[in-house]
C-alpha cells in the first residue's frame, strides 16, 4: 500500500473530525481494518497513539482559554486509567495476537461504534440553534456548581467503562464521552464539557496506548504516516466547519458507523 495512502486516510479523518467532532478512533479504526486489512490488534493500538497527539495539542489551546475543567478530567481519570490499565492487563494475558483477543477486540469495537453512530445521530435530531442557545443561558445560569456531578460515584464508573472501551477498541473518548459528560454534569457549560472530553482522553490514550506499544501492538511508521495527513486535516476542517452543512455530514456518519459496527459485530 503506497504511504500516499495513509497519509490520505489520516488527512479525511482529520478534516472529518474538524468539521463534527466525531472522534477519530471511531472513523479511523475501522478504515484501518476495512481498507487497509490491518490487523485490530495493531489497528487499535497505533490509533490510539494517534489519538493521544492529536488531542494534546487541543488540549493545551484549550487549556490557554481556561476552558478545561480540571476537576472532572480529574474525576473521570480516577476511574478510566485504572479501567485501562486492567484491560491492558486482559489484553497481555490473553495474548494480543490470539484469536481470543482479536474476537474480543472486534466485537467491543463494534459494540462501540454502534454505540457512537447512536450518540451522533441522537444529536442531529436534538440540534437546533435556538435550542443550544437556551440551554447555554440555563447553564451559565447554573454554573456556581457546574463541576458537580449528578452523584460523586457517577465519572468514576463511566470513566472505567469508557477507559475499558477505549483501550480494547480506541472508540469512546468522543462522541460517547461528550453524552456521558452532558448527563453527568449538567450544569456545566458545553464548551468546558468539549475541553474535558479533549483533556482526560490525552491521559487515557497515551496510557492505553503505550500499554499497545509494549504488547507490540503499535506500528509506528503507520502511525507517522497517519499524523502527516491528520494534522493539516484538522486545521482545515477547524476552518470549514460554519460552512459546512454538519446535521447532513453527522447523518450519512452515523449509518457509515452503524454500518461498519454490525459488520464487525457480526463477522
Amino acid at each position: 500500500m503506497p504511504d500516499f495512502a495513509f497519509i490520505l486516510a489520516g488527512f479525511a479523518v482529520g478534516l472529518i473530525v474538524g468539521l463534527t467532532g466525531v472522534g477519530g478512533g471511531s472513523l479511523m479504526t475501522p478504515v484501518l481494518i476495512f481498507v487497509f486489512g490491518v490487523k485490530p490488534n495493531l489497528a487499535v493500538g497505533t490509533d490510539l497513539l494517534f489519538a493521544a497527539f492529536t488531542k494534546l495539542g487541543g488540549t493545551l489551546g484549550l487549556a490557554r482559554q481556561r476552558l478545561v475543567p480540571w476537576r472532572v478530567v480529574a474525576q473521570l481519570c480516577a476511574g478510566s486509567i485504572p479501567a485501562a490499565l486492567l484491560a491492558l492487563w486482559a489484553l497481555r494475558h490473553l495474548g494480543p495476537d490470539s484469536a481470543a483477543a482479536q474476537r474480543l477486540m472486534t466485537t467491543t469495537l463494534g459494540a462501540a461504534l454502534l454505540l457512537t453512530a447512536a450518540a451522533t445521530f441522537y444529536k442531529v435530531l436534538v440540534f437546533s440553534p435556538e435550542r443550544a442557545a437556551a440551554e447555554a443561558a440555563r447553564r451559565r445560569a447554573q454554573s456556581a456548581d457546574a463541576t458537580r456531578p449528578r452523584h460523586w460515584s457517577l465519572p468514576v464508573l463511566l470513566g472505567a467503562v469508557i477507559g475499558m472501551l477505549v483501550t480494547f477498541t480506541s472508540v469512546g473518548a468522543g462522541a460517547i464521552g461528550v453524552s456521558v459528560l452532558l448527563l453527568v454534569f449538567p450544569h456545566l457549560p458545553l464548551p468546558r464539557i468539549i475541553a474535558a472530553d479533549i483533556a482526560y482522553a490525552v491521559p487515557l490514550t497515551l496510557v492505553a496506548g503505550l500499554g499497545h506499544a509494549s504488547l507490540g501492538s503499535v506500528n509506528w511508521p503507520l502511525l507517522g504516516l497517519l499524523l502527516a495527513g491528520s494534522l493539516p486535516g484538522i486545521w482545515l476542517g477547524s476552518r470549514l466547519v460554519a460552512r459546512t452543512p454538519e446535521r447532513l455530514i453527522r447523518s450519512v456518519l452515523s449509518v457509515l458507523l452503524a454500518w461498519a459496527g454490525a459488520k464487525l459485530v457480526l463477522i
